[in-house]
């Protein structure tokens, strides 16, 4: 049957009561008794979106690795940003990472729990990432677990599919404009079938097991575990989830599997991270807790091409005092003007800074892209290095960065930047987290703010923007 749009209310309605044991404090203390800690492998460096105080690594060698295995923070990021790059150079980036955490462990005698963090909208390198971490681990995972909820974008999956908060509404996944990308297009909501299209039929949907609400919510941690213990070695799994207390009760449960002997490798969005992790939710960040310099201007950097992006960027331009320099696309994708055109932007962003204006630098909104999934993505990496050109051309420092669209965001921290370590200290709207930049970085201190292109209204921008000036 053909999932249809739902509304929210009638959806949530015909569900059961959520577990009624809070969960969290049973997951910390495990973590704290075992001295477990989970390493997060992300594909985009948005990924710490439900989570604080928790570092960010972009250097992924070896002894770096070691280094955060030893501290007693519970999870660590390693920002791959795979989901740029063509499959095979993604699988090949992916394996690396994922053996140098495997060589890390062993070396620091360390227990780890492993997520390979992707897009909440089911975009990404999928199978290709965890079949690279299952071989440089060779192996040892019992079960594939994924988890595409995501509280904060409203990502929700119900009666095994997974759905996009659209207004009053849940959307099917595979009919939002998610579903459409040119780099990562699907048709499947159900989770089943959509694990079958993307493996090829290498893992047939009747071989897709799945945890229910009904498991969740009315068996709680043991019935969960139950579950999971019962699964063949080489099972692939997902997990239905809508509420945080769900995500947690299913973590408290996989960890009670593994006390008794079994490995998982999870593939999820942010949400599920947070509660395997045992973080507690904090407010939101306050322009004060920034610690922003009392005088200079904001830069903001729009790359993404989503249409929610566009319809922020419009909103955006007519703020008071917000200087809007569009950047040429076509300049960009040719090597006679590739730099004239940073030069031309850079210059232009440096004299409204200095005036004192806000400025917001954004590539032209009609989406160029290629005849398939690695042409496109070429042409996605060539315009994102126009970006981050331009940031590392900037002479002027700005009082706070934010970036919109998870290459360019990434691109700007490790080649414009220099950034090796970052930590978050939280998000300062829902799913939008902050890092606070490391010393060994071109601008040391500074607030970036990582705007993912699927997140907030049309004035979530703007009214950022607004929020970080007043501060």
């Amino acid at each position: 049957m053909v999932p249809k749009r739902v509304p929210i209310i009638e959806a949530f309605a015909r569900l059961p009561d959520e577990w009624g044991e809070d969960t969290l404090p049973l997951i910390q203390s495990r973590l704290k008794e075992s001295g477990q800690k989970v390493v997060v492998l992300d594909d985009d460096p948005t990924g710490a979106q439900t989570t604080h105080d928790v570092p960010v690594l972009i250097d992924w060698s070896v002894g770096m690795i070691e280094e955060e295995l030893r501290n007693e923070l519970p999870v660590c990021f390693i920002l791959t940003n795979s989901r740029a790059l063509p499959a095979g150079e993604a699988g090949r980036l992916t394996g690396l990472v994922a053996g140098n955490v495997s060589q890390a462990a062993r070396n620091v005698g360390k227990d780890i729990a492993i997520i390979s963090r992707s897009d909440s909208t089911l975009r990404g390198h999928f199978p290709v990432e965890t079949d690279a971490i299952a071989e440089a681990f060779e192996d040892e995972f019992d079960a594939l677990l994924l988890v595409p909820f995501f509280l904060e974008g409203g990502r929700y999956t119900i009666d095994d599919v997974h759905y996009v908060a659209e207004g009053d509404d849940l959307v099917p996944a595979g009919e939002t404009e998610f579903a459409r990308d040119s780099a990562f297009a699907f048709t499947e909501s159900r989770l089943k079938h959509w694990v079958e299209e993307k493996t090829g039929g290498r893992v047939p949907a009747s071989e897709v097991a799945s945890i229910s609400l009904e498991d969740i919510r009315t068996g709680g941690p043991t019935r969960v575990a139950a579950e999971v213990m019962a699964w063949p070695r080489g099972t692939v799994a997902f997990a239905n989830a809508v509420s945080m207390r769900d995500a947690e009760v299913l973590a408290l449960g996989l960890m009670q599997a593994e006390r008794q002997g079994r490995r998982f490798l999870h593939r999820t969005a942010a949400s599920f991270v947070r509660a395997r992790s045992g973080i507690s939710p904090r407010s939101l960040l306050s322009a004060e807790e920034l610690e922003l310099d009392s005088s200079g201007a904001g830069l903001i950097v729009v790359g993404s091409y989503v249409p929610r992006t566009t319809s922020q960027l419009e909103e955006l331009i007519r703020v008071p005092n917000v200087e809007a320099i569009e950047v040429d696309v076509s300049r960009l994708l040719s090597d006679d003007h590739h730099a004239s055109e940073v030069d031309r932007v850079a210059r232009k962003a440096d004299a409204g800074m200095k005036s004192g204006r806000d400025v917001a630098i954004f590539t032209t909104r009609r989406l160029v892209s290629g005849d398939d999934a690695e042409s496109s993505l070429a042409i996605g990496k060539k315009i994102s290095a126009g970006l981050i050109n331009i940031v590392a051309s900037l002479s002027e420092r700005p009082r706070y960065l934010l970036s919109k669209g998870g290459n360019t965001s990434s691109g700007i921290a490790t080649q414009a930047l220099g950034v090796k370590r970052a930590i978050v200290p939280g998000q300062i709207l829902p799913g939008v987290p902050v890092w606070k930049l490391g010393a060994e970085s071109r601008w040391p201190g500074l607030a970036f703010v990582l705007f993912p292109g699927n997140i907030g209204g049309s004035d979530a921008v703007s009214e950022l923007v607004l929020k970080l000036r007043a501060g």
